[in-house]
């Protein structure tokens, strides 16, 4: 899992930075997207916010993976606030999902960062969008059009960078 944000280099009014990002939220597994979903510009992810994001996520594995749930879910999420949450907890609870331990401040342990989100930033850099739309559309078909291949390596990345972390006493590691 994981979430960007998108500048808008077509947009020619100066803007304040936060005012030209688009952020997208994007779950994925070995075998490719669960689930995208933009967020309308200036909302705040809060616990709220993200709760209602897993119920999306949940209906998202029913439809894509049946049977996925009568086995084990296992989330990979950062440790900021609304990940964290008690909210979140409950639900996450309710939904009988464990959370894959994530060290603070390790953004090497995050695919969605050093593998996901580096290869979209690299494509990005050589486009341009008319509008928020425009943009959209272009990054699903990105994020879709990805062979199940690409999601494997993330996640294998994950396994190594994770077993080095571990072998460091859980103490964070750069590559």
């Amino acid at each position: 899992m994981g979430s960007y944000r998108f500048s808008n280099p077509a947009r020619k009014a100066r803007q304040t930075l936060s005012a030209r990002k688009l952020m997208v939220t994007v779950f994925w597994d070995a075998q490719g997207i669960l689930l995208i979903e933009f967020m309308t510009r200036g909302t705040t992810i809060n616990s709220e916010v993200y709760c209602r994001t897993l119920k999306k996520l949940k209906r998202a594995i029913q439809n894509k993976c049946r049977g996925l749930l009568s086995s084990r879910v296992v989330l990979l999420h950062d440790n900021v606030r609304s990940h964290t949450a008690v909210r979140t907890g409950e639900v996450l609870r309710k939904f009988k999902w464990d959370v894959f331990q994530h060290p603070p401040y390790s953004p090497d342990l995050a695919p969605s960062d050093f593998h996901l989100f580096t290869a979209m930033k690299k494509w990005l850099g050589r486009e341009h969008f008319a509008d928020d739309e425009e943009l959209k559309n272009a990054v699903t078909h990105w994020l879709k059009s990805q062979a199940a291949a690409f999601y494997a390596e993330g996640i294998g990345k994950l396994v190594k960078r994770y077993d080095k972390c571990l072998n460091n006493g859980g103490d964070y590691v750069e590559k």
